[in-house]
């Protein structure tokens, strides 16, 4: 046997088995996306697949993408509250009712808030501040207010993160609630902000939190949702499967710190919205030197070429600015790169998808 073909029949082999591996293994419950490296790729077992009949590109994707679809308005404005946040859970509930309610009344029907707007933002504090959203009501009086204004206003309200408290454990999880009230969809951070930087930063979510288990996109009255939380941003694979499902736009809250957020917040904004060409939409708590975590700020509206239509500093401050679903498809036929992915060579596969299939 030659090498190439030792080579090949190694390579077939092993993959063999890691496909044998994740379809006998993979659950529900800790499905996670991942690329196939590009050697396996192209191995004769992958010829047999249903999926490499199609075209490479359609291929570069398992299960194959989903069209984008026809969103229920074409332009829209959109409100990104970038709130200050407190110790008194009491006075943050009331500061960002009222600006969900300035920013409808500009004309937003989409609402962002910050990542952990109710809390201040440590590991100290996640549990004190935790509810259980499951329960609502009383048990949950920052999302019960969610819930009432986003009805009253007759708005869509991505509503930032809080810790939530479930099942004796804690998570990062934003609520996203329909112009009904009704909540949506609720997406709990599935990558834990666990980072050191000496002399810089040091902060390890995991302490205290859970990571949660599936990505989350949400089907709404201003077009489909790709949500991530902070951290998450940093995950091209996630960004890529929510565009893979057909979403029209990624929100992002997160709290970015003074030594990450100069570096790489903006970059990866327009990373994530140049990759995909797509809206993506952040917004950060306001920054105060005086607590323990030092947000960054600078929420942020990104287009589909990684333009910034709409930014600010790191005050208190509300950003409304116009989402034009109709430029996705000219951007897209402009720079083709959905067409001309190589499915021969590389392959993101989202397991949830095709467990569901």
């Amino acid at each position: 046997m030659s090498l190439h073909a030792s080579i090949s029949s190694l390579f077939t082999n092993s993959k063999s088995l890691i496909l044998h591996h994740h379809t006998h293994t993979f659950t529900h419950s800790n499905l996670k996306p991942f690329f196939f490296s590009p050697f396996l790729s192209r191995t004769n077992q992958f010829h047999s697949s249903p999926i490499m009949s199609l075209s490479n590109s359609d291929s570069a994707r398992a299960p194959p993408p989903t069209p984008l679809p026809t969103p229920p308005l074409t332009k829209f404005k959109i409100g990104l509250c970038q709130l200050s946040v407190t110790t008194d859970k009491d006075r943050n509930i009331a500061h960002a009712r009222n600006a969900i309610q300035e920013a409808a009344a500009k004309g937003a029907k989409l609402v962002l808030l910050p990542e952990i707007w109710n809390s201040p933002y440590s590991n100290d504090s996640f549990p004190i501040y935790a509810e259980d959203i499951d329960a609502g009501g009383d048990a949950s009086p920052s999302t019960a207010m969610l819930s009432q204004l986003s009805h009253n206003l007759k708005i869509t309200i991505v509503g930032g993160s809080i810790p939530e408290r479930s099942e004796g454990r804690l998570y990062n999880t934003c609520c996203v609630f329909g112009s009904d009230g009704k909540l949506k969809a609720k997406h709990r951070k599935i990558h834990l902000f666990d980072i050191d930087i000496p002399g810089k930063i040091t902060f390890i979510e995991s302490k205290t939190l859970s990571a949660g288990e599936t990505p989350t996109i949400v089907d709404t009255e201003v077009g489909r949702i790709g949500i991530g939380i902070c951290y998450d941003i940093r995950f091209p694979e996630l960004a890529m499967i929510y565009a893979a499902r057909g979403a029209h736009l990624l929100c992002y809250p997160g709290a970015f710190n003074m030594t990450t957020g100069p570096l790489h917040w903006e970059l990866l904004q327009r990373a994530r919205a140049t990759d995909n060409q797509l809206y993506v939409a952040t917004c950060s708590p306001a920054r105060d030197i005086g607590s323990g975590y030092v947000a960054w700020g600078h929420s942020t509206l990104v287009g589909p070429y990684g333009e910034i239509l709409a930014t600010t500093e790191h005050e208190e401050a509300i950003i409304v600015a116009e989402i034009d679903y109709s430029i996705l498809e000219q951007r897209r036929t402009n720079l083709p790169v959905t067409k001309q992915r190589r499915g021969d060579l590389y392959q993101l596969v989202d397991f949830q998808r095709l467990n569901s299939h």
